[in-house]
């Protein structure tokens, strides 16, 4: 793939892995757009790196999405990749307490926002000549932690839905690839990790960033970075092993 001279628009951007993904792509010589709902950390990002384009934006709310559709159909006609890697993690015990007033929102912004958002791009990336859609899912969509079971389910479901995906826009001009993160040290899970994976190897977002760019440079079409190499391999069968841990 690709990855000089795009015009690209990434969600969840300003922090994590989709931060350390804008700089590697800004170093890259891509227009870069970072939204998200914290306008100061779109803020933030925008001072370490200067390039970045930011945009306020709510992905689970359809008149949020609907006014960004607009700004970039008038300034950033030739947007031709879109990276869906905004996310949330909650930890949930269905034993006690399943914080169910988060539920709704975690299966938003990790599964039916982005493909709302895919659905209302799909006409301006059929334009272009060369475009993607990345969809950012989870090493943990194949051998889930039971800690953070929706979070798991999101992703798996996204893996899903992209394998579909790909299926359908094949005869197209859009490539449709999937990333699969290992642990990475982030912020996800409000600064903590899934309790069987705290002892895991656990990779920077730089680390993880330089690796996933190698990866698509190379027209990997499925980017696996670190022990989602297992997990994929794998799959269910390391279950009992992640999540039964002393």
């Amino acid at each position: 793939m690709n990855l000089k001279a795009n015009t690209i628009l990434i969600t969840g951007g300003a922090t994590g892995i989709g931060f350390a993904i804008a700089q590697q792509l800004t170093e890259r010589g891509n227009c870069v757009i970072i939204c998200g709902r914290n306008e100061k950390a779109l803020h933030k990002a925008q001072t370490e790196v200067p390039s970045l384009v930011t945009r306020v934006c709510d992905i689970t709310d359809a008149e949020s999405r609907r006014s960004m559709l607009e700004w970039l159909k008038a300034n950033h006609p030739n947007l031709n990749i879109l990276f869906n890697n905004a996310g949330v993690q909650y930890h949930r015990d269905f034993n006690n307490d399943a914080a169910s007033e988060s539920l709704d929102q975690e299966v938003a912004i990790n599964l039916t926002a982005p493909i709302h958002l895919i659905i209302e791009l799909l006409p301006m990336l059929k334009l272009q000549e060369h475009a993607a859609i990345i969809n950012i899912s989870s090493g943990l969509a194949f051998s889930p932690m039971a800690d953070v079971p929706v979070y798991c389910a999101t992703k798996a479901a996204i893996h899903s839905f992209t394998l579909s995906l790909r299926h359908q826009l094949k005869s197209t001009g859009i490539r449709v690839v999937e990333i699969a993160p290992p642990i990475v040290d982030t912020g996800l899970g409000g600064s903590t990790r899934s309790e069987g994976a705290s002892n895991r190897m656990m990779v920077t977002p730089k680390e993880f960033a330089m690796e996933t760019m190698a990866q698509l440079e190379a027209g990997q079409n499925e980017v696996l970075v670190g022990v989602s190499v297992d997990t994929r391999r794998l799959g269910e069968a390391l279950f009992e092993r992640m999540n039964n841990r002393p």
